[in-house]
This record gives C-alpha cells, sequence and structure tokens, in this order.
C-alpha cells in the first residue's frame, strides 16, 4: 500500500509519526503509527504534514518525498544511519543522497529528523509514495463520496418530511428539542 505523506503527520512534542483520520470539531484526529492510539490535536498543537516539508538546496528547495526517494536509491533495502549518529556521518550520507544540499541552511538536526522519519516510515509504512495525480484523485473520490452522503440524507429527510413511517429521525438528522410543557396548573 502506498503511503500518502499529506495524510502522515508530525506533531511537535509528540514521538512518532501520525496518520490523519478524521476532522474533529476542534482539530484533527490523528493515528499515532506506533501505538495505534487516537488522539486530538487542537489547534494550538504544532503539527506538520510531511508533504509540506522541503529540505533546501543550493538550487531550490526539495520536497521531503523526494529527499525520501533519493536516500531510498541510495540505502537500497538498507536503514539510514541512526538519528544518533554523529552529525559527520549524517552530512557524508546525505552527500550522497542528496549532494547539493544547503549546509548553511540544512542542518544536522534536521538531518537526524529526516533520517528518524526515513526509519519510521520503512518500518511502520512504506517508502511507497503516493503521486500528486494519486492524492488528488484519491481526494476527488473523498469529494464525491461525501456528496453521495449529502444526497442520502437529503432523500431521507425528505421522506421524513412526507411522513413515511420507514424513516427515522436519528437516520435522517433531525434534532430533536425539548421544548417545555405547560403544566397544569397555569
Amino acid at each position: 500500500m502506498k503511503t500518502d505523506l499529506g495524510k502522515v503527520f508530525t506533531v511537535s512534542g509528540e514521538q512518532g509519526l501520525f496518520t490523519y483520520v478524521a476532522q474533529a470539531a476542534r482539530g484533527a484526529i490523528l493515528e499515532s503509527m506506533l501505538t495505534k492510539k487516537r488522539m486530538c490535536a487542537g489547534p494550538s498543537a504544532k503539527m506538520s504534514a510531511l508533504s509540506d516539508i522541503s529540505i533546501y538546496t543550493t538550487d531550490a528547495e526539495v520536497k521531503l518525498q523526494d529527499v525520501f526517494e533519493g536516500m531510498k536509491k541510495v540505502l537500497g533495502n538498507d536503514d539510514a544511519p541512526a538519528g544518533k549518529s554523529a552529525p559527520e556521518v549524517l552530512k557524508e550520507f546525505f552527500s550522497k543522497a542528496l549532494p547539493n544540499y544547503d549546509g548553511d541552511r540544512f542542518y544536522p538536526s534536521h538531518m537526524k529528523k529526516v533520517v528518524e522519519w526515513y526509519n519510521f516510515l520503512k518500518k511502520n509504512a512504506s517508502l511507497d509514495f503516493t503521486t500528486e495525480e494519486e492524492a488528488d484523485a484519491s481526494a476527488k473520490a473523498g469529494q464525491s463520496d461525501a456528496k453521495e452522503n449529502v444526497k442520502n440524507a437529503a432523500k431521507v429527510n425528505a421522506m421524513a418530511s412526507k411522513g413515511n413511517a420507514k424513516a427515522s429521525s436519528k437516520a435522517a438528522g433531525v434534532a430533536k428539542i425539548n421544548v417545555p410543557r405547560k403544566s397544569g396548573n397555569s
């Protein structure tokens, strides 16, 4: 199964990577790729999709997915150097995987995160990534599913408003309102 980096997040202060599950009323519901536990990341959480991260090179910025693919070509089936490796080891590795990286803006601390994410994805997901076209097609399919759900809810609401006994107010999404009753003493 391909990994969509647009749905893989890093959350500041949390260990590992998370996959996007759903939108919550006050943030997003994320599932840890490590523990499979879900959490709600609120609006104050500092989270980034891996698809939004780029690495500085001497020419331009390179998307993280392209960096991962370059790392995969260099490493084959081997793991990347550990995140706790010496800075010289990381710099030597990135000089092979991304030869034109900008040493003034791509620090060893960044390199550590990138190799940790690479190894984490290799172990817990897949290093076969979706392309932008596949991600767009998937998003459009999700939108059409949502439109279909809205159409179905509208049909159920229409049946309920016509008095069809088969349509339940719960299925139709009709909210029940508590109206105070008049007491017999008035």
